[in-house]
């Protein structure tokens, strides 16, 4: 072998070692709990700390708001405020998001559903309405199947019984967890790079708010990762129309009618054969109707409450 052949393969063992390394470090990056939204408070719970943030009257029905894979409760902003007008509004930031604790493990979604039911229960919140968006969809889900006396009614925004059979990630999106290169990503991809990706949740033509971009910087990678992988165990496992089948949990589904992430009108309609379930369009919004369409996501959230009072699980009103 010549000179040139031994310079090329020890640069290509060096950036070997150097991948190694940084598959490594970014493997095991953890970050504590912060407060990152104003009104933010950290609960520093026995099974890890979480942000909350609580809006509303105290003595109001509760209202618990999940937000979605790498959001934080800054996404459910523009739904608060007709929410909290009479009800007591309680955002969670789950586990490797927003400004909770971000550890390397802990992120199945029975561990997410189960740091919910220990902020409640600090909270001294009750058989309350669960809205999730998403992921938080998914963790409501969990959370109504291990703690049912904490969830009155079940809201699910955007969250497609399983991700095999409604649709998938884009290549990008795919690419970011693969072995090493996912975690080479997360370490040089560009901040417009993942602004782009985050247009995915959202109808075309809306602009994404550099404040989401944020906190999904916020997160490690091992957050990331595990979140998604979590998740994907959890509906495999069972898809959440079938968990829901047997529940006497009053269900609203809410879907963007240009939902780009799951098929429409597919993925919601799969949620009819829970018996009851509530099924719910909006025109103009994609993925996440609750930041897009707000008042318009609101105002089902506060219907669907009205409607369902008097149901077997509401003789407290």
């Amino acid at each position: 072998m010549g000179s040139k052949g031994k310079i090329a393969l020890a640069v290509i063992a060096a950036l070997a070692v150097l991948l190694a390394l940084n598959t490594v470090a970014v493997d095991n990056e953890t970050k504590g709990a912060k407060v990152t939204m104003v009104g933010g408070r950290i609960l520093q719970l026995p099974s890890g700390s979480v942000q909350v943030v609580e809006t509303g009257p105290e003595d109001g029905r509760p209202i618990v708001l999940l937000h979605c894979f790498t959001c934080s409760s800054r996404w459910w902003d523009g739904v608060v405020p007709d929410l909290a007008a009479k009800h007591r509004v309680i955002r969670i930031d789950l586990r490797g998001h927003g400004g909770s604790e971000k550890p390397s493990d802990g992120y199945s979604m029975e561990e997410q559903a189960a740091l919910v039911a220990a902020a409640l229960a600090e909270l001294d919140v009750k058989r309350a309405t669960v809205v999730g968006h998403s992921l938080g969809g998914t963790v409501a889900v969990a959370l109504a199947e291990q703690s049912p006396e904490l969830v009155r009614r079940l809201v699910i925004v955007g969250q497609a019984p399983n991700n095999d059979d409604f649709g998938e990630l884009d290549f990008a999106a795919q690419l970011s967890f693969t072995p090493v290169v996912g975690q080479l990503g997360w370490r040089i991809t560009p901040r417009f790079v993942w602004k782009d990706g985050l247009g995915q949740a959202f109808a075309p033509g809306y602009e994404v708010p550099d404040e989401f971009v944020d906190d999904l910087r916020r997160m490690t990678y091992a957050a990331y990762n595990s979140s998604a992988t979590a998740e994907d165990d959890y509906v495999d496992a069972e898809p959440l129309n079938e968990r829901l089948v047997d529940s006497d949990i009053p269900l609203l589904v809410i879907f963007g009618a240009e939902e780009r992430i799951y098929d429409v009108p597919e993925a919601p309609d799969a949620y009819r054969e829970v018996p009851g379930a509530r099924i719910e369009l909006v025109e103009g919004a994609g993925h996440s109707p609750n930041v897009e369409k707000p008042a318009e996501t609101a105002a089902l959230i506060l219907d669907f409450i009205r409607r369902s009072r008097g149901q077997p699980r509401d003789e407290a009103g």
